[in-house]
Parts: structure tokens; C-alpha cells; sequence
């Protein structure tokens, strides 16, 4: 009797197990993500060869504009979990006997730097013309009788003491307004701060090696 011929087959690898699983992790972090929101003003900063990037999460970043307009901003934390901006806000609404609806903390948490006083929170939060909201930043108010930039790093340091603060001026920001910012941070204890710059190409010769 002949032999039975067993028909060979190339070996095949099963793909849809792995498709499967990239999707379901595409989904995980599109719905975990937390996505930047545009900066309510660019400014033109200094340059420096400093190459040092500041933190990406768990920083405070303070903005100078070119007319002295001071913009304060805090990220929301590591993850979605931590809602730090809304904590920050509501210890603002407390300190200025304020309240605000849930639906308004949850758009706060998604926005970005603001400059404006307590007073005008609730029209910048519910405003959906961005030219109209970017129009109520007249600056937060710094003065000896109601200094709401100190509120602002002080709750939001009490709430995480390992915020890094970063100090954004542009170029043509006078010396005064910044000196000022970096007298509040002094008054909380903020003596290390990071001063976000444009890095400044350098040409070695080499005669200079």
C-alpha cells in the first residue's frame, strides 16, 4: 500500500488577537489623554543655551505678556483622576465666597492660562466666542489690597506641594511687572523657579576647543 502524502502548509500567524488588542489600547488612551489647551497669549521670550525642558505635568506656569498683563495657568495633574484645577478653583470660590455649578468646574479643568480677577471668572468660563473671552484678560490682580496671584499659587501649592513654577516673559515685558511676580513667589516660599526661554543656537569654533 502507497503512502498518504500529508499536504504541507506554510505556518500562519493569527493577526486578529493583536489588532484587537491595539485598538482596544487606542481607546484606552484617547478616552484617558488629557489634551493642552491653546495659551490665551504668545509671547516673544528671551533667548538662553540652557537646553533644561521644564515638567510636562505638576507645574504652575506664570505669563508676562509684552504689555505687562500677567497670566496665571496650572495643569490639571497626571491623569484626569486628580482634578486639580478644579480642587484650585473651588479654594479661590471659598477664599471669595463664590460658587460654581459642576458643569463649570469641568469646563475650567479643560482650559488653559487666564488673566482676569475672581469677579470675572464666571463670564470667562461660560463665554463661547474665544475672541470675546480672550478680550476679559485685563490681568489678575496683584496689589497690597487684594493680591489674587498669591491666592491662586498659594492653593494650588497647598494642594501639591511638588508644583514646579515656570516664569514666562516676553522680551519687551518691563523689568517691574516680573520683579513683582517674583516677589509673590518669594512670599510663598517659592524660591526656585524655572525662567522658560527660547534656546539660542551657539556656534563653537575650534579654535575655542
Amino acid at each position: 500500500m502507497g503512502k498518504i502524502k500529508m499536504s504541507k502548509q506554510a505556518p500562519r500567524i493569527d493577526m486578529t488577537p493583536m489588532v484587537d488588542l491595539f485598538f482596544l489600547l487606542l481607546v484606552f488612551f484617547i478616552l484617558t489623554a488629557t489634551f493642552r489647551a491653546q495659551e490665551a497669549v504668545e509671547v516673544d521670550t528671551p533667548y538662553s543655551v540652557s537646553n533644561k525642558t521644564s515638567p510636562e505635568k505638576h507645574i504652575i506656569t506664570i505669563t508676562v505678556s509684552e504689555d505687562n498683563v500677567v497670566f496665571f495657568n496650572v495643569d490639571n495633574g497626571v491623569d484626569t483622576s486628580e482634578h486639580l484645577r478644579r480642587k484650585i478653583l473651588n479654594a479661590m470660590a471659598y477664599q471669595y465666597q463664590m460658587t460654581f455649578t459642576p458643569e463649570e468646574y469641568t469646563r475650567f479643568e479643560g482650559m488653559s492660562s487666564f488673566a482676569l480677577p475672581m469677579a470675572k471668572m464666571h463670564d470667562w468660563i461660560n463665554e463661547k466666542d474665544s475672541e470675546k473671552r480672550d478680550a476679559m484678560h485685563t490681568g489678575i490682580p496683584m496689589d497690597s489690597t487684594d493680591n489674587q496671584l498669591l491666592y491662586w499659587i498659594r492653593f494650588a501649592r497647598n494642594y501639591n506641594p511638588d508644583f514646579e513654577v515656570a516664569l514666562k516673559g516676553d522680551q519687551a515685558a518691563d523689568y517691574k511687572a516680573v520683579k513683582k511676580v517674583i516677589d509673590i513667589l518669594q512670599d510663598n516660599k517659592v524660591n526656585k523657579f524655572n525662567l522658560t526661554t527660547n534656546l539660542e543656537a551657539v556656534d563653537i569654533e575650534l579654535e575655542n576647543l
